[in-house]
């Protein structure tokens, strides 16, 4: 069960055999000079009448995704996910195998704060009308093993007034509404790619923080420093849901991706989109700036499966088909 997530404003498949943080190696590439790259060790059941579940990785950090593939050799009505008692979208893709006449596939988010520990993922498939059947494997939630960080920032952020504090915690519930919807079209098509042109990495994922002496939140965004001013390009297709001022965030951006995926901007300086408008991806959203809880200007990148908090560096690494629905 995810934990509480308060004050979180600020924090805020060709390879879906692709794991983020799964162990294995393979040589990537020709050659002696083969880069070695990690890959899954995937988890496989036989759940009888030719459907087949496999997980892209039997143990998961807290933070990370977990990819799921399930196939058939008759064509499915319905499959539905669950893990730890919530609901997992899947989408159906075209089969990889041709012995195959179904395939579905889905992300499930470790949230950041999930409690340690071994969890059911299972799915539920019908053939038509017929009755549904059920299969499962376990998932075991390890331990990010985040740093702690302490940071210097105004009062005010630390210790709210009475008014501030109202307004952040309704700011907070408005977040989990938005996150709580699952959009069942799926808006991106390929491979989602880092907000700032030419950058390569972002650092502060998972950190718990000591804010003014006091234990806070942790980071559930990727910072990515840069100059004011710096444009801020969508990860990917998709629906702006949110575009305004945020106590915590400052300046703040929310993209719906479908299927339970949104992605994160918080601190511009300026805000180019409005909520409603939909976005190509790499379209710009705005810039780089430092509004809100900041001890300079920088680009927060938030990433939200299906409501768990989760490295957005990761979902940059998989390689995404476009939905057979589209």
């Amino acid at each position: 069960m995810f934990r509480g997530r308060p004050c979180q404003i600020c924090a805020m498949v060709c390879c879906v055999i692709l794991y983020l943080g799964g162990n294995g190696i393979f040589a990537q590439g020709k050659g002696s000079g083969a880069r070695k790259s990690i890959v899954p060790a995937w988890m496989e059941r036989d759940c009888g009448q030719g459907v087949r579940l496999r997980l892209s990785a039997a143990e998961a950090k807290q933070g990370s995704l977990v990819l799921v593939e399930v196939s058939s050799a008759d064509a499915l009505s319905q499959v539905k996910g669950e893990w730890d008692g919530n609901a997992i979208p899947v989408w159906r893709e075209p089969a990889k195998e041709k012995h195959l006449r179904d395939e579905w596939r889905g992300m499930l988010g470790i949230d950041l704060e999930h409690e340690l520990g071994k969890y059911d993922f299972s799915i539920s498939v019908k053939r038509g009308e017929g009755a549904a059947s059920s299969c499962t494997a376990s998932v075991t939630v390890k331990d990010g093993r985040f740093a702690t960080e302490k940071l210097n920032v105004a009062p005010q952020f630390v210790e709210p007034n009475p008014e501030q504090l109202a307004r952040a915690q309704e700011e907070s519930k408005r977040l989990h509404e938005i996150y709580a919807t699952v959009t069942p079209a799926i808006a991106w098509k390929g491979q989602f790619r880092i907000p700032l042109t030419g950058a390569k990495t972002g650092g502060n994922f998972g950190k718990r923080r000591v804010l003014n002496g006091e234990p806070s939140s942790p980071h559930s965004g990727v910072d990515f420093p840069a100059p004011t001013g710096t444009p801020v390009h969508t990860a990917q297709r998709g629906r702006v849901v949110l575009a305004e001022p945020l106590y915590f965030s400052g300046n703040t951006v929310v993209v719906d991706h479908g299927q339970g995926i949104y992605t994160f901007y918080g601190h511009l300086s300026a805000i180019g989109v409005k909520a409603g408008d939909s976005v190509e991806a790499g379209a710009v959203l705005g810039k780089v700036g430092a509004t809100g809880r900041v001890t300079g200007p920088h680009l927060h990148w938030g990433l939200e499966v299906n409501r768990a908090r989760v490295n957005a560096l990761g979902i940059v690494k998989l390689s995404l088909h476009p939905p057979e629905a589209n």
